[in-house]
C-alpha cells in the first residue's frame, strides 16, 4: 500500500492486528487447513512473487511456523512500534519468515529484524519490554476487534474512510480499486 500512498492523495495508517484472532473471531479457516485453498495459495503466491519480483521461500515447516509458533509475539512487537517504523519492521519480519525461512517469534529474531529496519539497540530493548506489557496486549486485541467489527475474515484488509463512512476492502488484489472509491 505504501507504493500507492505515494502516488494517490491518501493518508495511510498501518494498524497491526492479530490474524489468528481474526480467523477465530470470524469463523474462518486458514488456507493451510483447506487442502484446495492451500494448493491454490502456494501456486498463487509463487506467481505473485515472480510478478512483483519479490524473493519468496516458504518456511521449511509451514505448519510449525504458522500454527505452532504463530505470529502473536511478532504482532505484539509490531504493535509496540510507532508510526512509520511499523512499515520497516513489518517488512523485515515478513522477509525473515517468507524469504529467509527464519524465526519471527523469539526476542533475538525480533531484535535482528528491528536492527535491520534501522532501530537502535536501546529502542529495541524498550520495544521488547513494551511488547509483553498489558498495554500492548490490549492494543493488539483492540485493533483485532476493530478489524472484526469492520467485517474482517483475513488479511490484507483495508478500511477506507470515504465521505465519512468506513468501507472495508479485502485482499491485495483490491488495492487498485481503492482509487475508484
Amino acid at each position: 500500500m505504501w507504493r500507492y500512498s505515494r502516488v494517490w492523495d491518501v493518508e495511510l495508517k498501518l494498524r497491526p492486528a492479530f490474524l489468528g484472532g481474526v480467523m477465530q473471531g470470524s469463523g474462518n479457516k486458514p488456507p493451510g487447513l483447506v487442502p484446495n485453498k492451500f494448493m491454490y495459495m502456494v501456486k498463487d503466491l509463487n506467481r505473485l512473487a515472480q510478478y512483483f519480483d519479490v524473493p519468496l521461500q516458504a518456511p521449511s515447516d509451514p505448519f510449525e511456523a504458522m500454527f505452532k509458533k504463530g505470529s502473536l509475539s511478532a504482532m505484539r512487537f509490531v504493535a509496540a512500534v510507532q508510526d512509520k517504523q511499523v512499515e520497516q519492521v513489518s517488512r523485515e519480519l515478513w522477509r525473515r519468515i517468507w524469504s529467509e525461512d527464519k524465526d519471527i517469534t523469539e526476542p533475538a529474531s525480533l531484535s535482528e529484524a528491528a536492527m535491520t529496519a534501522g532501530l537502535s539497540a536501546s529502542e529495541i530493548e524498550e520495544l521488547l519490554t513494551l511488547s509483553t506489557s498489558k498495554q500492548i496486549k490490549d492494543k493488539l486485541k483492540s485493533t483485532t476487534q476493530e478489524a472484526l467489527d469492520h467485517g474482517a475474515f483475513g488479511f490484507p484488509l483495508f478500511v477506507c474512510h470515504i465521505n465519512g463512512k468506513a468501507e472495508m476492502f479485502f485482499g491485495s488484489d483490491r488495492a487498485h480499486g481503492l482509487l475508484h472509491w
